[in-house]
């Protein structure tokens, strides 16, 4: 029932965000430009509204709800993982890492031909993902050097970012490079659309498969082995498809903080901590936050939205409060 309430509420909040924006846009007109373009009908429906809504508002409720899908799976991984609730998809470095690649691309004009800007930061993220592994490899190893690792490359990347827009950048160049960094769906596309999703898609698909390893994660590495499950390999394994997973977001929409942190807390308030349920219902979860967040930045500020990321730390801060205050009560 909360999988099927779920899959509806994400459904509806695609549709009725999409008929919100300056332009006049019915629900209705929605419903007929969708039917239209996926060949169940033929009903008229102006060129210039069908355009805002196909071209533009749904192609970035879809990307802001894989987006927010794709960061809330990451943040119950890390969280089981690192045996941390305050781990989130961004904890390994990675946004710190895209945003640096992101600034080489944008205002160093690196490898901008071949890569644009959601290259560089995709490249920029894995980079900075490499580099926490390789630093708490040479600690040891552990969840707890993997989290001080993420710490000091979150750190050395946020400096460079800084240093290269303090040196280089002009005026224009930082507005547009911050505005960026903030997190921003401003003109995503279908092709935007395809990636994240797809990514998202196979992420989750492997992250439900694996949920059972991720309850004995969650009681430790000792109780995991002796499930028989093979502790590091599955650890590296679970990193890895997280980096992957938040760097191809992060590449597409920018740096999105709180989604990860706030998401998965909420989730377990409704379906309990067992990864089977805590998993999909994440998703869907984040998926629902991230497409108003999104349509609500978008309409607040016109006709300058507010950057996506800076309107999820509006509302995850509060929201996050609220969850500590109700997890304190049933303690």
């Amino acid at each position: 029932m909360l999988a099927l309430g779920g899959l509806a509420a994400l459904v509806l909040s695609v549709l009725a965000t999409s008929a919100l924006g300056p332009a006049d846009v019915s629900l209705v007109v929605v419903r007929d430009v969708l039917l239209n373009h996926l060949g169940l009908a033929d009903v008229p429906v102006r060129p210039a509204k069908d355009a805002i809504v196909w071209e533009e508002r749904l192609p970035r409720a879809l990307t802001a709800a894989a987006c927010g899908a794709g960061l809330g799976i990451c943040g119950v991984v890390m969280q089981a993982l690192l045996r941390n609730p305050l781990a989130d998809p961004f904890v390994l470095g990675i946004s710190s890492g895209a945003s640096t690649g992101a600034v080489v691309v944008g205002v160093l004009g690196l490898g901008g031909t071949a890569l644009g800007l959601p290259g560089g930061a995709f490249v920029g993220a894995l980079l900075a993902f490499g580099l926490v592994l390789l630093l708490a490899r040479l600690a040891g190893g552990g969840t707890e050097r993997v989290v001080l690792a993420g710490v000091a490359g979150t750190q050395l990347f946020s400096a460079l970012t800084s240093a290269v827009i303090f040196a280089v950048a002009d005026s224009d160049e930082t507005r547009g490079v911050m505005f960026w960094l903030l997190g921003s769906l401003e003109g995503v596309r279908w092709h935007d659309v395809a990636v994240s999703s797809a990514v998202v898609v196979v992420g989750t698909a492997i992250c439900w498969a694996r949920a059972p390893a991720l309850d004995a994660f969650a009681f430790g590495d000792e109780v995991a082995a002796s499930l028989g499950i093979a502790v590091g390999r599955l650890r590296l394994l679970l990193l890895v498809l997280t980096a992957l997973v938040t760097a191809a977001l992060v590449s597409v929409a920018g740096a999105i903080g709180f989604v990860g942190l706030v998401l998965p807390h909420a989730a377990r308030l409704l379906v309990g901590p067992g990864h089977v349920r805590l998993v999909p219902a994440t998703a869907l979860a984040g998926a629902v936050f991230m497409v108003w967040v999104d349509a609500v930045s978008r309409i607040a500020f016109a006709p300058t939205p507010l950057p996506v990321g800076v309107g999820t730390a509006l509302i995850g801060v509060p929201a996050f409060v609220l969850v500590m205050l109700r997890r304190r009560r049933t303690l």
